[in-house]
């Protein structure tokens, strides 16, 4: 579904992605990990054209070249992203902020999909309430409903239970493994719970100092890499 090939990324003079290559399966959830500051956002952002890349490519769905690809462009091919912090509109309703998700769509859907109400009740029981008065974990609910309101093929999450209530992030993984298994979405996300990756994830990839150095099966991700590339 996805196929990053020797990508690098600079900040200034600050080498943060350093031929970094990677592949996320079709219907799998695929999870980034490694300790702060490693590149991981970067690579999320570089992905959806929010960062310059300097060279390598971003090849999707068999073919597709997004390295050049506006951000706009890349999401009506199919991609859902939800940054980390979420970033929805805080004076705007429950039900306003999916609407922007229709937007992005450009096939002029005016609806909000049944499904997103169904993944997530309380967006439903909320959506008169403005963004900034719901909690972090309804919140978080909100910005990944924005994200499937273009119903993508592959959905990005960067650190979606960052600093949210643990039955909340139980509910998000569930989520993504209904999706991943009635609709084979494919999934990368950003997450530093281990407990969470091992649960939810079907394959690692750890990242340090902007480079991959070690992925498979999530079953694979031993004490022994977790203590080597992980621990602090």
């Amino acid at each position: 579904m996805l196929t990053i090939n020797a990508l690098n990324q600079y900040y200034g003079q600050s080498h943060t992605l350093r031929n970094l290559s990677l592949t996320v399966p079709k219907g799998q959830c695929t999870c980034v990990m490694g300790r702060n500051g490693v590149g991981k956002t970067t690579l999320m952002k570089s992905i959806m054209g929010e960062v310059m890349i300097r060279d390598g490519n971003i090849q999707y769905d068999d073919g597709i070249d997004l390295t050049r690809k506006r951000l706009e462009d890349r999401s009506r091919l199919g991609i859902g992203f939800v940054p980390q912090g979420r970033q929805i509109f805080p004076l705007l309703t429950v039900e306003e902020n999916l609407r922007t998700g229709l937007a992005a769509r450009g096939d002029g859907l005016k609806k909000i999909p049944e499904k997103i109400y169904e993944l997530f009740p309380v967006l439903k029981d909320m959506r008169h309430r403005r963004g900034g008065d719901l909690s972090g974990g309804q919140q978080q609910q909100l910005a990944i409903g924005r994200a499937l309101v273009l119903e993508p093929r592959l959905l990005i999450l960067d650190e979606p239970g960052e600093g949210i209530q643990p039955n909340i992030v139980q509910q998000i993984g569930e989520v993504i493994r209904k999706l991943i298994s009635e609709e084979q979405l494919t999934v990368l996300l950003v997450e530093q719970k281990l407990p969470f990756a091992r649960k939810f994830a079907d394959r690692f990839v750890i990242i340090d100092r902007g480079q991959n150095l070690a992925e498979g099966e999530i079953a694979a991700l031993s004490d022994g890499l977790i203590k080597q590339h992980l621990t602090v």
